[in-house]
Parts: structure tokens; sequence; C-alpha cells
């Protein structure tokens, strides 16, 4: 109790500056070279991340980063992954799962309630791997590209049977090409059961063929409209209606499966092209000539969209604005999007060419990124060190602060800027959960006991031992990168607090 009275009253202080105490002797602070690549790199700090740091130095860490399959995913994570069985089933399966009514027929009552709950279960436990993977893999780039595509290409888990298929779309659609070709990425999303369904563009089925002029009929331009406004050239990309409409008549009959189980060669993307639904017309695209030649015509576009300068400098403002700051200069917006073109849009060497720019390394954009809600609670269970099994309670912290995972309901993703998520009520939120995990107060590592089930063999949570994060262990792994002020309000007041003031700094909302 005492502790919670102060922890309002002292974080207060702490963020309106008004604690000035004198402040003793400190570790000698880390080369913030150091501590900026790792937060830009990666979720946040962990235990042992900077002894690595000095010991391959800078530039051996980014290669590293920039090769993920170098690297050796710990055998813990692995097992935990392993235990979540609908992540191990791809989207057919998955689709089959949903099917809990026979073809043709009206759900029952009971039916409508078992769809929902095997829903929520696939989601559920999409949601968990994608959390203990960004905790605990040591390919923290990789984990981040993977946030950062999904939030480009974003399906929202609330629509539909999306719930089924949100997880295995950013394994299958996303996690491969994070690091590869652009031009990959894009054919991999706009042929995914997810993006389809989410976008409509399964609904985009043409049932007259008139000329280039004519209306078309059954004709969705959903998925046109986003592929190119928020997906490759931007809002501004210079494209017109009519490249809207030709683009929705190129990738008419794009679709899904009608029935799962055909297995089509071992395909088991879900994905199907039915000619019977597509315009086989010829086409104006971006002032290209289109022959009507079927789901060619959709891998043409494809290419003239990957390809397209508009689409260079669009990813590439979004890439520097992650990676550097809120308004990235246009300069070295200018080197990306060159390097973007020169290399047929390979994102690895993108991010290269910005992890060596002197605008990444330009003091003014140390700590200028505040961290969203994901960002903020993945790197407050990583500089912990705390081995998660329950992923439970930040799956609810970023319930409340607006930033469910899956769920965005826009489709042009998340923000990730500060004016979004700065403010008074998101950050007393952060310094809410920022205390309890610093106290001990949430258990991470126990599993949550299964919905009205108890075990007589196991002990009820609230009975098990609660352990407080060591401040000094936490002040290590963090580098002691505080300001003055905030080591002043860590070394003056209790012990009992220390580690949620540091948790809940302003220095560690920042990145």
């Amino acid at each position: 109790m005492i502790l919670q009275v102060k922890h309002g009253i002292l974080s207060l202080l702490l963020l309106l500056g008004l604690i000035n105490s004198s402040y003793a002797t400190t570790p000698a602070p880390i080369d913030p070279k150091i501590l900026h690549i790792v937060n830009r790199l990666s979720f946040g700090l962990h235990p042992g991340d900077i002894q690595k740091m000095q010991s391959i130095g800078v530039e051996g860490y980014i290669q590293e980063q920039l090769t993920p399959n170098s690297i050796i995913e710990p055998a813990s994570l692995t097992m935990k992954l392993s235990q979540l069985e609908t992540t191990q089933m791809n989207a057919v399966q998955l689709m089959e799962y949903e099917m809990v009514t026979a073809p043709g027929k009206k759900p029952t009552q009971l039916e409508q309630i078992i769809k929902r709950e095997r829903g929520r279960h696939v989601l559920n436990e999409a949601i968990q791997a994608k959390l203990l993977r960004a905790v605990d893999s040591p390919k923290q780039l990789q984990e981040v590209m993977v946030d950062f595509w999904y939030n480009h290409f974003n399906v929202d888990a609330n629509k539909g049977r999306s719930r089924f298929l949100a997880g295995v779309y950013e394994q299958v659609a996303i996690r491969p090409y994070v690091l590869g070709r652009f031009r990959d990425l894009l054919a991999a999303t706009a042929r995914d059961p997810a993006m389809l369904y989410y976008l409509d563009n399964w609904q985009n089925r043409v049932t007259s063929r008139p000329n280039a002029q004519g209306k078309v009929l059954g004709l969705n331009e959903n998925y046109a409209r986003e592929l190119m406004e928020l997906h490759t050239l931007g809002v501004d990309g210079g494209y017109t209606q009519q490249d809207v409409i030709a683009l929705a008549r190129i990738l008419s009959g794009w679709g899904i499966r009608s029935n799962p189980s055909s297995n089509n060669n071992n395909d088991h993307s879900g994905f199907e092209f039915n000619s019977k639904h597509h315009d086989f017309s010829d086409k104006v695209f971006l002032g290209h000539q289109i022959k009507g030649r079927g789901e060619a015509e959709g891998e043409e576009a494809l290419d003239i969209l990957s390809r397209s300068p508009a689409t260079a400098h669009h990813l590439s403002y979004k890439i520097a604005q992650y990676f550097v700051s809120d308004q990235p200069p246009e300069t070295l917006v200018q080197k990306l999007s060159q390097r973007y073109l020169a290399t047929d849009g390979n994102i690895r060497e993108v991010l290269n060419t910005l992890f060596h720019s002197s605008e990444f390394w330009d003091q003014k954009n140390f700590y200028s990124k505040f961290k969203t809600p994901y960002q903020y609670a993945i790197s407050v269970v990583r500089a912990t060190g705390i081995d998660v099994y329950n992923t439970q309670p930040i799956i609810n912290l970023l319930q409340q602060l607006g930033m469910p995972v899956y769920r965005c309901q826009t489709p042009d993703g998340y923000k990730n800027t500060a004016d979004l998520w700065l403010n008074p009520d998101a950050i007393t939120r952060r310094l809410s959960f920022a205390t309890a995990i610093a106290s001990g107060n949430i258990p991470l590592s126990r599993l949550p006991m299964p919905k009205n089930q108890m075990s007589v063999n196991i002990r009820p949570q609230q009975n098990s031992p609660r352990i407080a994060v060591d401040t000094e262990q936490l002040m290590n792994t963090l580098g002691n990168a505080f300001s003055d002020k905030t080591q002043n309000a860590i070394a003056t007041n209790s012990p009992q607090i220390r580690s949620a003031l540091i948790l809940g700094s302003p220095e560690f909302m920042r990145r």
C-alpha cells in the first residue's frame, strides 16, 4: 500500500521535474552510440546486450542483425512456441478449422459459439507467439521489421475470419521477406487470404467485360486503392481514379480458395485465381499498356508498383521515420530512395545504408523517438530479463493503451509518432505497469490458470512468491543512461521504488 501511494506522488514529481535532491556516485555511463544502435535495431536492451556490443562492436552488431539466419534462437523460446498448437497450422488448415457448419446450412447457436471460441483461441495463440518472439528472440531487428511490415500491410483481426488468419499471414506473407526484396513481400501480401479478405479483393469478381471506358459490374476497388495509397506509391504518388479502376480490373479474380480442402499441388496458401471472375480486356495502368491475359496481369502491375520512384520515396520516408525521427530529413529519405531503386527494392541494403548514414548518427536524434505502447511494453519486459510465459498482462496493457496486437481497425496501421501516444492518461498507465513489474506484482513468468479449472497439485497464483526487479542489475542492463534529474530521483528515494522510477523515467519512455 505504501508503495502504491509513493508511486503516484513520486511519478508525478519525476515527470514534472520537481525532484532535485543531490546524488552520490553512479557507474560510468556506456557509450551512447551503443545504446542508440541497440535501442533502434531492437525492442530494447536485454541483460547482457551491452557486454555483447562491447565485444563485437557496433558494426558487428549491425551486420549480425541484418543476417538473422546466422543467429541461433534459444531453445527456451523454441519450446514455448511449440506449445502454441494453432500457430503450426497453415492457412488452409485454419480455414478448415473455422468451418463448423456444413456448407449451405445456417449455423446453430452452438456452432456460432464454437466458431467464436475457436477464433478467439487461434488469435490468442498468434498474439502470444508474436509477443514471445519480440521479448525473447535475439533476432531483434527481424522482429522489429516483422512488426513494421505487418503494420504497413495491416490486417485487422477484428474483421470476421481475419481472426483465424492474421497470425499465419504474419508468419508466411510477412516474416520470410522482411529483409529481402520488397517486390516479394508485396506479392506475398497480395496473394494472402488474410489481405484478400480484409480489403475485399476476394469480392472483386467481374461479371461484365466492356471496353476500357465502360462500367464493369462486380468490381471492388478497395484493395486496389489501398495497394497504391498505402502499400506502394503513397497518397501523393501520382495515380488517378482511372488507375484505381484499372488496377481493380487487373486484380479481378484474385481470391480465396472456395473449397479449402481441394489441395492443388500441395498449395497450402489458400490463394485462388478464378478466371471466371477476371476481366480479360486490355487495360492502361499508370501509363503502361497491360494486355489482358489473366493472372499474369497482376504480376506485371506489382512489378510496376514496386519499381516506381514514388514507391521508393514512400517506403524510404516510413523507414526513416521509424528508425530516425518523426520528421525525417529529406536528405536521408533521398539516400534511401536511391539505394532502393539501385538494388531493385532490397530492404536489407536500404537498412544498411540507413544505419551508416550521418543522419542516423546525428546526436540530436538520440532518444528522439517516443516509444509506442508496443515498444514500451516489450522494452520494459526485456530490460527486466523476466522469463516470460504469461503474456496476458502485456496484452492487457496494450489494450488499455489503444494498441491491441493485430487489431488496428484502419488499413494504414498504427502510427509510430509521439503525437498519437504521448498524453497524460497513457503516461499514467505506463507508470502503473512499470511499478507493478518492478515490484513483482505481475506474474509474467507463471502460466495463467485455465478458466474454470484448478488442479489440486497447483498452488493458486496469489500464493506464489513475488520477486522485485533488482535495481542495480536493471541499471547495468540499461547502461545508466539517465539525466541528472532522474539519477537524483532514483538515488534519493526508497530502494523499493527505484526500479519503478527507472522504468517510468522520461529517458526510458524514449528510444
